[in-house]
């Protein structure tokens, strides 16, 4: 309730709202101050036909500039037991003979939605994939590709232009089968493509083991503490001449994290989390060993803890 004004009782009064009616009563001589009145506020009632369908939502998705109507075409229902029947009807003959001219590109960001899902990937990684398909399909027919393999370049390139890279076999692991073969021709095929539509190459950004690290440490669930001390040492091992991929240097500087703390991570444990073999592991730890002392913050471990730090 609140205070209105009141004609009436000529001063200031409580007022009750009547919402199915539309009313604003005072509460003292009952008066209706203001009668059908507007309710602004949203409105949450069910209006689905079947009766455990809780959604809420009345409205259909976003704008797609992708899709040639937008994405706001319309689809009939089939009635609910009743499949043969509209299949019959002239319902259902027109929706079969209005075919939707984007059936697979929809088909494809679905592909793409659902492993930007798994990898808890960002909206705008998820868009820049679906531009990239729909370049590389209004180029070429896609016609016996590998459409997994492509999605998942798509994804790659998308994750690698928005600064925000995967490794190929996180995202083999979501590619439906696909091999980290089969997504590596299929990349150079879409980035030979779009090279041949702007004459230019193809920008994706440079790799660096400090785009991983957080990711992983958070897959071992170390502490703030070690997370700050392994990002400040891969970005001083960028200064030393250690020719190894980035995402094996990531791990082998988690290893030297965690066995200078108290809670030290096994080996075995750190090559599943990071997907880097332990042999790598092992040997890209055996190139930054003689570097330990110029690359540990010096608030993090001591000489003699560096010392004591064995191979694995």
């Amino acid at each position: 309730m609140s205070d209105t004004w009141c004609k009436e009782c000529k001063r200031p009064t409580e007022v009750v709202f009547d919402h199915s009616a539309g009313d604003t009563i005072c509460s003292e001589c009952g008066l209706v101050l203001e009668s059908h009145s507007i309710d602004e506020t949203s409105e949450w009632r069910i209006f689905a036909n079947e009766s455990n369908d809780n959604d809420p939502v009345r409205v259909g998705g976003p704008y797609n500039p992708l899709l040639t109507d937008g994405g706001l075409s319309t689809l009939i229902s089939k009635p609910n037991g009743s499949s043969g029947e509209y299949l019959n009807s002239s319902l259902g003959k027109w929706q079969g003979r209005g075919a939707n001219p984007d059936k697979n590109l929809i088909s494809a960001f679905k592909g793409i939605a659902v492993m930007s899902d798994r990898l808890g990937l960002v909206t705008t990684i998820k868009d820049r994939a679906n531009e990239i398909y729909k370049k590389v399909e209004d180029q070429k027919p896609l016609k016996g590709r590998n459409l997994d393999a492509i999605l998942a370049a798509c994804l790659y390139i998308a994750c690698r232009q928005e600064n925000k890279p995967r490794t190929v076999k996180e995202i083999c692991s979501v590619a439906n089968g696909a091999s980290k073969k089969e997504i590596g021709r299929a990349k150079e095929f879409i980035v030979k493509l779009l090279e041949g539509e702007m004459g230019q190459s193809v920008e994706m950004g440079a790799i660096h083991a400090a785009d991983y690290m957080r990711r992983f440490c958070s897959n071992l669930g170390m502490t703030n503490q070690e997370v700050k001390a392994a990002q400040e040492v891969v970005l001083k091992s960028e200064e030393l001449d250690i020719r190894r991929s980035p995402i094996s240097v990531a791990a082998a500087v988690i290893y030297i994290i965690t066995h200078l703390s108290n809670d030290k991570k096994p080996l075995k444990d750190i090559s599943v989390a990071t997907r880097v073999a332990e042999g790598t592991i092992k040997n890209v730890y055996k190139d930054l060993h003689p570097h330990l002392s110029r690359i540990i913050p010096s608030w993090y471990a001591k000489e003699e803890d560096l010392k004591n730090l064995v191979n694995p």
